[in-house]
């Protein structure tokens, strides 16, 4: 029941009914709508702006998860990438120099994994974080190749090392004459008197000076890939294939003990010393090539000497004098 509103006239000295129009509750209605209207816009807003809905509170929450974990796998993504590295370095100059092969070239190691369609699934799902999931895919896609790269490595080297023994043996790690007394070494490796044209050229080989008849021996064991004889030059000369990308030469020989394809051993008579070609006394011009390039014999004969008398051979082969035959 509406309350009934009265007020006191001072003419009639009564209290008269309070007549209310409709205009004025019309008025009276829509103030307080407004006011209404305001304050709950007001409280709408300043709720949003210190309190979350439960809705809110639950998205915010896995977010910052999902960051935690993103944050999280990245850190981990790059320790394996440094540990990687780390065993891609021991990989090229630890094990790959014991066997000699080649380091793998940072080309490869790098692993590319182009390919403008490669996350296409990803770029079709319109992600918010687009840029974070493919950077996270790139990332774990190249250490993914760089590592099947790495086991491929270890295969190779499982294969030397089951091989070793082959290695070793093929190796030229002896001299190709009898020389206990270390006499015979008559010139070395280097810059030396060419004996016919009178000027300084490069040795690439080693003479040892020895009689006619004197045995030569294969350094290494291999397969000789090539006896010939000429006027000139080098004149009757034998060369083996160690594999490995290890072959010896030995040249102005008086006579063959092989032939061409025939295997040998390390220390098997391969032939005589001789004066053949262009040579100004008998001996033996003995060269050693590594992937087609002639290196210092003398470093390689490790295995038929002491410390003692390597350490002479090295100073012998280091005098500057004639050679004695051509080169």
């Amino acid at each position: 029941m509406a309350r009934i509103k009265y007020y006191y006239d001072t003419e009639s000295c009564k209290y008269e009914r309070v007549k209310v129009s409709t205009w004025d509750i019309v008025l009276n209605s829509l103030g307080f709508l407004s006011f209404s209207l305001i304050l709950a816009v007001g409280i709408f807003y300043t709720y949003n702006l210190y309190f979350q809905s439960p809705v809110e509170a639950r998205l915010e929450k896995e977010n910052e998860e999902l960051k935690y974990y993103y944050e999280l796998l990245q850190s981990e993504l790059i320790e394996a990438s440094d540990m990687l590295a780390s065993l891609q370095e021991r990989d090229d100059n630890v094990y790959r120099v014991i066997f000699e092969a080649e380091p793998i070239p940072a080309s490869i190691r790098d692993a590319g994994v182009g390919g403008v369609n490669r996350y296409r699934e990803i770029t079709s799902k319109n992600l918010e974080r687009e840029d974070l999931v493919i950077d996270l895919h790139q990332t774990l896609d190249k250490l993914k190749k760089q590592m099947y790269i790495q086991t491929k490595s270890y295969d190779e080297l499982l294969d030397m090392a089951a091989n070793k023994e082959n290695f070793f043996a093929g190796i030229p790690a002896i001299q190709p004459v009898s020389n206990d007394e270390l006499k015979r070494l008559s010139s070395g490796y280097g810059m030396r008197m060419h004996p016919i044209l009178k000027v300084m050229k490069l040795h690439p080989g080693i003479d040892f000076s020895a009689p006619k008849g004197t045995p030569i021996y294969a350094t290494g064991d291999g397969e000789v890939k090539r006896v010939h004889t000429s006027l000139g030059g080098y004149g009757r000369q034998v060369e083996i294939d160690h594999g490995y990308g290890y072959v010896t030469k030995y040249a102005h020989m008086e006579m063959f003990n092989v032939k061409k394809g025939q295997k040998v051993k390390r220390g098997e008579c391969i032939g005589y010393v001789g004066n053949s070609g262009r040579s100004t006394a008998p001996h033996l011009h003995y060269e050693v090539h590594k992937d087609n390039k002639k290196i210092n014999p003398v470093h390689y004969f490790h295995q038929d000497l002491n410390p003692t008398e390597y350490e002479e051979i090295l100073r012998l082969a280091s005098i500057e004098n004639q050679a004695l035959g051509d080169f």
